[in-house]
């Protein structure tokens, strides 16, 4: 069942998007070869509690972090840990917040040093992809044309793999909602899109295949062929004539711009564009 939010509920949720944005932004700022993604983690669940909100991820479902932190062909679900961060990984964090009952969830990937042209390649077009999806969250539209608009940009035009096995989802008082958001899909098929949904909308696209495993963990997935992964996430509040974005990259990229340590990605008015 979708759960629609009236305009109030939408800012209460803008909020928590926006906290999450913040804790991503900071993390920009620390990211450098030879740190580990358990310092970050440990960093993250901080901030966010300073903040007087909740971790979403800790626990839920018995999830053992504040975040999910996926290095290079980790899909996502990554845990942290002691191993160091090294000149040419990417690196997926996804985090979540609880502020005043409402969710926050949205992911950025972020390449430490220089990870190559085809690896940023893969990053750039994942990101664009994301706005490509957001364009079509408009009311009167169904999820379908959301999923093969990332598709389309992702996989038929450029070779890439689209993760089937996970997709996006509403977004409220409880961190999955319905509907569910694929990556993939046929245009005019699936729920009808109307205003007062909120959907947390994130393309995981493969370099290679789109095929994935999970780890005996029973959390992290890997690319079946090793090949590195990508992952974006923006919470999204279907509008009448056009999507509103409750989350923002825009402070994210400043700080990402800002540390030499990163290559930077391209802007959000330029992935949009």
């Amino acid at each position: 069942m979708v759960i629609y939010k009236t305009g109030d509920q939408i800012e209460q949720m803008r909020k928590a998007a926006l906290l999450v944005s913040q804790t991503l932004s900071e993390v920009a700022k620390l990211l450098r070869p030879g740190l580990t993604t358990l310092e970050l983690d440990v960093f993250i669940g901080t901030y966010i509690r300073d903040h007087k909100a909740i971790p979403a991820f800790l626990n839920f479902h018995g999830y053992p972090f504040n975040s999910c932190i996926s290095v290079n062909d980790v899909v996502v679900h990554g845990f942290p840990n002691r191993d160091s961060l090294k000149e040419g990984d990417i690196v997926s964090i996804d985090v979540g917040t609880i502020l005043d009952g409402w969710y926050g969830d949205h992911a950025y990937t972020f390449a430490i040093g220089d990870p190559g042209p085809e690896i940023m390649k893969l990053i750039n077009i994942t990101k664009e992809s994301l706005y490509k999806g957001i364009e079509k969250a408009v009311e009167g539209n169904r999820i379908g044309d959301i999923g093969h608009a990332i598709q389309d940009y992702t996989e038929k035009k450029q070779g890439y793999g689209v993760v089937r096995e996970l997709v996006g989802h509403g977004l409220g008082r409880s961190m999955h909602e319905d509907p569910q958001v694929p990556n993939y899909g046929k245009k005019g098929n699936g729920v009808k899109l109307k205003e007062g949904m909120v959907l947390a909308i994130e393309p995981m696209i493969n370099m290679g295949k789109r095929n994935v495993f999970t780890e005996a963990d029973g959390w992290t997935i890997r690319t079946a062929d090793g090949k590195p992964s990508v992952h974006f996430e923006h919470d999204v509040a279907v509008g009448k004539k056009s999507a509103d974005i409750l989350s923002d990259y825009s402070i994210i990229e400043k700080a990402e711009s800002a540390n030499p340590n990163l290559h930077t990605t391209r802007t959000a008015a330029e992935a949009e564009a």
